[in-house]
């Protein structure tokens, strides 16, 4: 049987995905979603990401819900549960994350991602030897 990449998405890629400003690396969302992968999000990401657009952003709840709506739809959601939470604080004894980046990894541990997009961890880093953080700019 052949493995798939499973992909899982921080929140800072779902913003770009939306940026009205930062154009490229809004375009490169936008080809790495292109792919025709099995994409990730967590219920933790979708918090940040309303959060992040209805607090620093200033946008209202109604556009905010279309782009949650779109994320439902084209991405796998993954509930955060009392065993993630438990991992994600040994992920941050081992790894020396802050406790938030540690629950992404955890989620995406916890449902055997082999690429974890993000801009704002290490780079190349290999989390349990199957997970690979990965800076797509």
């Amino acid at each position: 049987m052949i493995e798939t990449n499973k992909y899982f998405l921080d929140t800072n890629i779902l913003l770009y995905l939306h940026s009205k400003t930062d154009l490229n690396k809004k375009s490169k969302v936008e080809n790495l979603l292109s792919k025709n992968n099995e994409f990730f999000i967590s219920t933790q990401i979708l918090f940040e990401f309303i959060r992040a657009l209805n607090k620093k952003y200033k946008i209202e709840f109604e556009i905010i819900e279309k782009f949650v709506n779109e994320f439902l739809e084209a991405f796998n959601l993954l509930i955060i549960t009392d065993s993630t939470l438990k991992l994600a604080m040994n992920i941050a004894l081992k790894y020396k994350y802050s406790f938030t980046d540690s629950l992404v990894i955890a989620a995406a541990v916890e449902n055997k991602c082999t690429i974890l997009f993000s801009e704002d961890m290490h780079h190349g880093q290999k989390i349990e030897n199957f997970l690979t953080i990965t800076n797509p700019f």
